[in-house]
C-alpha cells in the first residue's frame, strides 16, 4: 500500500511541472475543422452554435498551424479585428483542396489560440493552398503568429 501511495505521489510530482510550462515559446495554435454528424464517436466530436444551429465539428483537425508556410493578416470589415490569410505548405494545400472537394455544403471553422473566431461554408474545392479567417483575431494574436510564421511576401506586378 505504501509502495502505490509513493507512487501516486510521483505522478503528481511529475505532472505539474509537466503543465506548468504554458504557451511560452510554443507555436501559435490554429486549426481548422470540418463539420460532422452528431452521431459520430462523442470523443471525436465538438459541438458548436453556428447561424442559431448547434452543429458538430471533428476534434481532429484538417489543417493546424505546422502546415502554414506564412500568413498575411489584414483589417477585418468590423473595423475591431483582424483577418489572416495562411499560404499551406505544398501536401498541405493538396490535402486541403481534397478536403474541401469531398465536404462541399459543410461547415468548415477556425479553432485559435483556443476559441473558434470564424467559419465559412465550403462552396467549392479550395486549389489554391490559401485559407482565409475574415475576422476576429486580435492585434496580440496577429504578434503571436509573427513570432512563429513568415509573411507572405508581396507580389510584384
Amino acid at each position: 500500500m505504501k509502495y502505490h501511495a509513493a507512487w501516486i505521489v510521483a505522478l503528481f510530482l511529475c505532472a505539474g511541472p509537466a503543465s506548468a510550462g504554458g504557451n511560452k515559446g510554443e507555436p501559435a495554435k490554429v486549426s481548422f475543422h470540418i463539420e460532422t454528424e452528431g452521431t459520430d464517436n462523442p470523443k471525436m466530436i465538438f459541438p458548436h452554435g453556428v447561424m442559431g444551429k448547434q452543429r458538430f465539428f471533428r476534434r481532429i483537425p484538417e489543417i493546424t498551424s505546422k502546415d502554414f508556410a506564412a500568413f498575411s493578416p489584414f483589417p477585418a470589415e468590423d473595423q475591431a479585428s483582424y483577418g489572416a490569410m495562411f499560404q499551406l505548405k505544398g501536401n498541405a494545400a493538396k490535402r486541403f483542396a481534397a478536403v474541401t472537394n469531398a465536404n462541399q455544403g459543410k461547415w468548415l471553422v477556425c479553432l485559435a489560440f483556443g476559441k473558434i473566431i470564424d467559419g465559412v461554408v465550403i462552396d467549392a474545392p479550395v486549389d489554391d493552398g490559401i485559407i482565409v479567417v475574415w475576422r476576429n483575431f486580435s492585434i496580440k494574436e496577429i504578434e503571436q503568429l509573427d513570432e512563429t510564421l513568415p509573411r507572405i511576401a508581396a507580389r510584384k506586378d
